[in-house]
């Protein structure tokens, strides 16, 4: 059976893996019932965040299928599939055209020689302007210096909802088969007998975890064969060797995997066996061969620290709260998620660098899922020195907002170091291109939000480390700290409501030292949110007026990581989130500050 290998890619929400899924129900491998998002927190926020793995078949070809995810700070699971495939269904919304992110996905792929497919999906939206569109990806292979024979793509135009894909729009089509005769048409066999007869070389392009078998490593075999329990030599790309033993061998079969005794080169498959695997490094047969050129790895652009949580509250909902199982939970993390570095030194916190706020988010939401209880402090930014410059991460911005909106966008980001490139109408709206310090975007969501009344839409995409752009001036807002232990009133919340914005309703639980609102004029303000109404026996007219409440602002994850000032802690527990000070009682916090001064 032939093998080809292809991944899909494309912007959040322009139907990658509702496609996948599509293809996979009208090929026979899964019901409707199955999606590739599998993961809860993928199904929630209606994004892909694992590369994975499904394959179909189709005219007595197997097709492997790798589904990336569209987000920004998942960045460093696209490169590393693209190494591993033979092209590449780029995904463009016929409405949308294409995005930052497209943008991204698709200079990786011309960079390593893929001739992608252009599949324009949403071709039934009422605003779809499909010749448009389709220049407008021309213009971007031309602007990533695309080759001439990459500049010669073949384009289908898709329904991915309703699984119906078609080479030219006037065609009939009920189904996706003239896609997948695209893929048989212009993507290479990846397998060759040429290639089956060398001698074994595999390389990991992925990781999984199984409690049972250990680490997994997905890979592509490029050469030779590969058995169930057969001795191997591991290389790293500095030239370091180690061996193994195969202990279980898959191949992909739909969602599925499917143990096998032997797999040939060309195809994808899981291996499990080797514990100390990883990315990039070239599994072989003796160690006189040349290992695999190495997989690049995004580097973390935040860090921040993970702490056991100490507050009066704490121990309350969590299950694992210790240091320890905090610590194990953390390693366990670092076998598959290759975009996160951790520093284990300090005994008080454990330091996490990760790609941005997103990426450390889905971590902290898959852990209080899972019954942990932690805080962190605020993230910041790494900075670091290169032959003698100091520079940080810079991020491109790319910016959706009503005409009579930009103003006070251009205004904000300019404050923050923020440095426009593009400015171009669009659709009754106008977009915004910065270039902008990773620093400098560090708690901007909440305000964008706000100043665009919900209608803006920003993406962010991380361009590498520049020279430090100096102090950023941010209108800081104060904190509104509890001085009391005990049950919020609505009494007490309906005076406060006036001086900032609350983050709690009525009737929850607090602490002193706790932060339930801030101020807007930008010094801390300490409240006793547990004051009640002082009750007489003399009726008045007037006295008993109707208490109002404003609904406070929901503390999220994300909102909490951007919000939080230097000296205050995220507590994350699994039904709660708080911001709280470090330091609890106004003395303590009183007394640090004389002597910071």
């Amino acid at each position: 059976m032939e093998i080809r290998n292809i991944a899909i890619i494309a912007h959040v929400d322009h139907g990658k893996t509702t496609l996948t899924d599509a293809l996979m129900v009208q090929t026979g491998m899964s019901d409707e019932s199955v999606s590739m998002d599998s993961n809860d927190l993928e199904q929630e926020r209606g994004i892909t965040i694992y590369a994975k793995n499904t394959s179909v078949n189709y005219k007595d070809t197997k097709i492997n299928i790798v589904d990336t995810p569209g987000h920004a700070d998942f960045g460093s699971e696209v490169e590393r599939v693209l190494r591993s495939i033979d092209s590449v269904l780029l995904l463009v919304d016929a409405q949308e055209g294409p995005m930052p992110q497209t943008k991204f996905v698709l200079k990786k792929s011309l960079d390593l020689g893929l001739k992608p497919i252009v599949v324009i999906n949403k071709i039934d939206k009422p605003a779809a302007r499909v010749d448009d569109v389709h220049e407008m990806v021309f213009e971007l292979f031309l602007d990533l210096g695309a080759t001439d024979e990459q500049l010669d793509f073949t384009t289908v135009y898709a329904i991915a909802k309703q699984g119906i894909a078609k080479t030219n729009m006037e065609d009939d089509s009920k189904d996706l088969m003239p896609l997948l005769d695209v893929v048989l048409k212009e993507v290479p066999v990846a397998s060759s007998n040429v290639a089956s007869e060398q001698a074994l070389r595999v390389q990991p392009f992925n990781l999984g975890y199984d409690n049972f078998l250990g680490r997994l490593a997905v890979g592509r075999i490029y050469e030779g064969a590969l058995k169930k329990n057969a001795n191997v030599v591991i290389k790293t790309p500095e030239g370091e060797t180690r061996t193994g033993k195969i202990s279980k061998l898959f191949t992909f079969e739909g969602l599925n995997r499917k143990e096998v005794e032997e797999a040939y080169a060309g195809d994808i498959v899981m291996v499990a066996g080797l514990p100390n695997i990883y990315i990039g490094e070239t599994i072989c047969e003796d160690e006189e061969q040349e290992p695999l050129p190495a997989i690049n790895i995004d580097e973390p652009t935040i860090s921040l620290n993970f702490l056991v949580n100490n507050s009066p509250f704490a121990g309350r909902e969590g299950k694992f709260v210790t240091s320890r199982q905090i610590k194990e939970r953390l390693e366990k993390e670092l076998e598959i998620n290759v975009g996160l570095k951790i520093d284990f030194d300090s005994t008080d916190f454990y330091k996490v660098y990760g790609r941005g706020e997103m990426h450390i988010a889905i971590l902290l939401e898959n852990m209080r899922r899972e019954g942990y209880e932690m805080q962190i402090s605020q993230p910041h930014v790494i900075i670091k020195e290169e032959d003698g410059v100091k520079v940080e991460p810079f991020e491109e911005v790319t910016i959706t907002v009503p005409d009579e909106m930009t103003g006070v966008v251009i205004e904000k980001l300019s404050k923050r170091k923020g440095n426009m490139t593009e400015m171009t109408p669009e659709h009754g709206n106008v977009k915004l291109v910065f270039e902008i310090p990773t620093r400098g975007l560090l708690g901007y969501r909440n305000d964008f939000v706000v100043d665009t009344r919900g209608e803006g839409i920003m993406y962010t995409r991380v361009i590498g480390f520049k020279p430090h752009a100096g102090e950023i001036e941010k209108h800081d807002v104060g904190s509104m700290v509890s001085m009391a232990t005990g049950k919020v009133l609505g009494f007490s919340l309906f005076n406060l409501q006036d001086r900032g914005t609350l983050y709690i309703g009525p009737n929850i639980d607090v602490y002193e030292g706790m932060v339930v609102g801030n101020v807007a004029k930008g010094n801390d303000m300490v409240v006793n949110p547990t004051k009640g109404k002082q009750l007489t026996n003399v009726r008045a007219s007037g006295s008993d007026e109707a208490i109002r409440l404003t609904p406070p602002q929901e503390m999220t994850l994300e909102r909490g990581m951007s919000i939080m000032s230097e000296d205050e802690y995220l507590e994350i527990t699994p039904e709660s989130i708080r911001l709280r000070k470090q330091h609890l009682t106004e003395s303590d916090r009183v007394r640090l500050g004389r002597v910071k001064k």
